[in-house]
């Protein structure tokens, strides 16, 4: 799969929840971020949202260590380390306690604009970033781990491997093999 069709079908996916969301739409928070199901290290809240799992011993899954990674990758340049925010824009850490996946999903992609008096804050769009829009996910249960102080900030120290689902989606999704 091409990185415009992923692109453009993760737009649509958004644009189309948004729209059945409708006026009624409203932030509800990460939920409750227990682990409901799990496909191929994969881990799902009850509602179908991506979450984390963290074991006794604070190894954190694949995928939120992924989101880590990526986060300090392309993210944390404005949103601050750890996702605890900056004077150039908000911390997601906090964000998370009251956006909603949906929300977040549709942000990352479309960007977001609030300027005013009092405000200058534009957020740009990463539809077309391979490095933002392959990893969606995973940014966003390392920043749901840290709205939920699952983890602390810094680099988890232990992660599940690298389970062979996330190789074949990265591989499908950047063309990177």
């Amino acid at each position: 799969m091409s990185i415009h069709k992923f692109v453009l079908g993760k737009c649509v996916a958004v644009t189309l929840a948004v729209a059945l969301a409708g006026a009624a739409a409203r932030a509800d928070g990460p939920g409750n971020p227990a682990v409901a199901s799990s496909d191929n290290g994969k881990y799902a809240d009850k509602d179908g949202n991506p979450t984390y799992k963290v074991g006794a011993d604070g190894t954190v899954d694949w995928y939120t260590f992924s989101g880590f990674r990526r986060y300090h990758s392309d993210c944390h340049v404005c949103h601050g380390p750890n996702g605890e925010g900056s004077s150039y824009a908000p911390a997601l850490a906090n964000s998370l306690k009251t956006l909603s996946y949906t929300d977040f999903t549709n942000i990352v992609t479309n960007g977001r604009k609030n300027v005013d008096a009092a405000n200058d804050k534009v957020m740009p769009e990463f539809a077309s970033n391979v490095n933002v829009m392959c990893y969606l996910d995973d940014i966003y249960v390392y920043l749901r781990a840290r709205a939920n102080d699952a983890i602390p900030g810094g680099r988890p120290p232990k992660h599940e491997d690298k389970p062979e689902a996330a190789k074949a989606a990265e591989a499908s999704c950047t063309g990177i093999k």
